[in-house]
């Protein structure tokens, strides 16, 4: 999968993830980080990336845009090393990797996990 690190996630993410074969760039490493939500949403958007955040905000934008790209990973850790979020991502990465190729908004808490298939319909 490929990977697109908001400015909230560590760079020392982007190894651990490689060595699991996923493609990853961070925000800042691309000069974007002082870019605005809506415009790293289209950034991963038009490169078929994945965001990886802990802000909430992103949910919220693509639940609203009618859309089915791209899609994000929004973690609520309460332990946010890198080796705990790398753990969590693992456990439960049978159960996302589809909904994230087809487009969805996945949560990951420290108990809990919630996938929202994009595009979500109006309820």
């Amino acid at each position: 999968m490929n990977f697109l690190l908001n400015m909230n996630i560590r760079r020392e993410m982007i190894a651990p993830l490689q060595e699991r074969g996923h493609i990853c760039r961070h925000v800042g490493d691309i000069g974007m980080s002082r870019a605005k939500d809506v415009e790293i949403v289209a950034e991963a958007k038009r490169t078929s990336e994945t965001i990886l955040t802990h802000d909430l905000d992103y949910g919220n934008l693509l639940a609203f845009s009618g859309d089915n790209a791209p899609s994000v990973i929004i973690l609520r850790l309460r332990d946010l090393r890198s080796d705990e979020i790398l753990s969590r991502l693992d456990a439960v990465w049978n159960e996302i990797e589809s909904p994230l190729q087809h487009g969805a908004i996945v949560s990951i808490s420290d108990k809990s996990l919630r996938i929202r298939n994009l595009p979500i319909e109006g309820e």
